[in-house]
């Protein structure tokens, strides 16, 4: 069984939102005659709604390229200034609430929560009233619970204050009644999402993809940083480093097909090119990963494993200079393609020279290869996304030790350096740092070990950073992206501030 297609089948359901009130507060279910009984009356039902669920998970992997393209690991890229415009505007910081990435973002992420509500609303009994009751039903809620925590995540580190809703699916009758929460208020509701998806998930899953108890784990562990609550992440970052999980040996084989969902991977976004998907008019909708042919090297030709691709997400040159003498992870991450071409005059390489802000560096991590896309090439990416490693775990949790009240600065450098172990091959570039300077040691290494993997940016934010890092970053204003302008004057939202 192909999993990431059934993993990820559209269904549609009475929980699919559509434009403002749209994005977070229509149903088309509200327009049909087909009403909310005809669901839910079987294991099967609830399963397969349980798998819509994650479908718009998919629809956000726009939230990778924008976490490197708003930070100094990369740049936007291009044919021209006005190519791409989106993330021109987000690369720098002259976005506005037209913005049609944020947009898209947004109404993703509460497709999925109206989704998640919608299964919870008839948790207990169906919408006949009747109880259907299977074995695992508690943990297919709390996949849910990880699923709807994880949406909310992606909202209140992109946009902060956003509307909070739990209990129910919106429909048209809901508009103009959201109310925005607080960024601690939608932290409070991931919290207790993740602990209760931790008490009922299982620790592994025999189909890739589904979420297990240490994905839940990471996450709230994530979300405790996010808060500087560094007591309460320690140990939950322990459970998973405790876990089944080990370092792949060699970097580069993470981000290859056959890397895919290996020893190291705790969550893991799936993509798949099995159903081709044809629709310009919905670019992020399909099963395949449309942020991989942002990548591609323009105009490539050549006998090369790459296909070509639209040159944005640039690596800077900044990050490759980062990485010190023989760090293995500065070639997986940044291929310089005029290097590359030399090294491999057999090949016969030509492509498309300076793309707009052209830094010679392509994101290696995720370059489209050749014979991994299907139908509309562009838009069929096989790709999967890697949200959570082990080694993006190892650093959490020394990153927690040593923020923590009562710091463990032993333990977090044992951490830190498995991870720079895997990065050179030996122990001689072992660090011996504590107090701040260990501290400042784990961020930089966050930053080389987890480069074009969309955290720099929200790292950057949430260690005060960004302001010393980033030209054109205003402190009150950049910490956070407009909230869609459609969303200000048909739901009636309060506009972030400076926008």
């Amino acid at each position: 069984m192909n999993t990431k297609k059934y993993i990820y089948t559209f269904l549609v359901i009475g929980a699919l939102c559509g434009g403002c009130t749209q994005w977070v507060d229509y149903s088309p279910k509200d327009d049909y005659k087909v009403t909310d009984a005809d669901y839910l009356k079987s294991e099967t039902d609830y399963r397969s709604m349980g798998v819509s669920v994650y479908t718009p998970i998919q629809w956000l992997n726009q939230v990778v390229p924008i976490g490197d393209i708003a930070s100094d690991n990369a740049a936007a890229g291009g044919e021209n200034a006005s190519d791409i415009l989106n993330l021109q505007q987000i690369d720098d910081f002259l976005v506005n609430s037209q913005n049609g990435t944020l947009t898209e973002i947004w109404k993703a992420a509460y497709e999925g929560i109206n989704r998640a509500n919608y299964l919870y609303q008839y948790k207990d009994t169906n919408p006949s009233g009747v109880a259907v009751n299977f074995t695992g039903k508690d943990a297919l809620y709390g996949e849910v619970a990880f699923l709807r925590a994880y949406y909310y995540f992606t909202l209140v580190k992109v946009f902060g204050n956003v509307p909070l809703f739990v209990d129910k699916k919106l429909g048209i009758a809901d508009s103009r009644t959201l109310k925005q929460a607080k960024p601690a208020e939608i932290y409070a509701q991931i919290e207790k999402d993740l602990t209760n998806a931790i008490a009922v998930l299982p620790t592994t899953d025999p189909k890739n993809g589904r979420i297990t108890k240490y994905a839940a784990q990471a996450l709230l562990g994530k979300v405790y940083l996010y808060q500087n609550k560094f007591d309460a992440a320690a140990p939950v970052l322990k459970s998973v480093v405790d876990g089944p999980y080990t370092l792949v040996s060699n970097f580069g084989n993470i981000f290859l097909q056959s890397g895919e969902n290996g020893s190291e991977a705790v969550f893991e976004i799936q993509y798949s090119n099995a159903s081709p998907y044809y629709n310009w008019g919905g670019t992020t909708r399909g099963q395949g990963n449309y942020a991989v042919q942002q990548c591609g090297i323009r105009g490539l030709t050549g006998n090369s494993p790459y296909a070509a691709g639209w040159s944005t997400n640039l690596p800077t040159q900044d990050l490759a200079n980062a990485y010190e003498a023989g760090d293995t992870r500065k070639a997986v991450t940044c291929l310089d393609i005029e290097a590359y071409k030399t090294a491999n005059p057999s090949m016969n390489i030509t492509y498309q020279v300076a793309p707009y802000k052209n830094t010679g560096l392509y994101n290696q991590k995720y370059l489209p290869r050749k014979g991994e896309s299907s139908g509309q090439i562009e838009l069929n990416y096989l790709n999967n996304q890697r949200i959570i490693r082990l080694s993006d775990v190892y650093l959490m949790y020394a990153e927690a030790l040593n923020r923590k009240a009562s710091p463990d600065d032993a333990t977090a450098l044992v951490y830190l350096n498995k991870v720079r172990q895997r990065a050179f091959g030996d122990n001689n570039h072992n660090l011996s740092a504590t107090g701040t300077s260990l501290r400042d040691a784990i961020w930089k290494e966050r930053r080389l070990e987890l480069g074009m993997e969309g955290d720099r940016f929200f790292d950057l934010v949430r260690t005060g950073q960004a302001a010393t890092k980033l030209t054109g970053f205003k402190v009150g204003k950049n910490e956070i992206f407009p909230i869609p302008q459609v969303e200000i004057e048909v739901s009636g939202l309060v506009q972030n501030p400076g926008y």
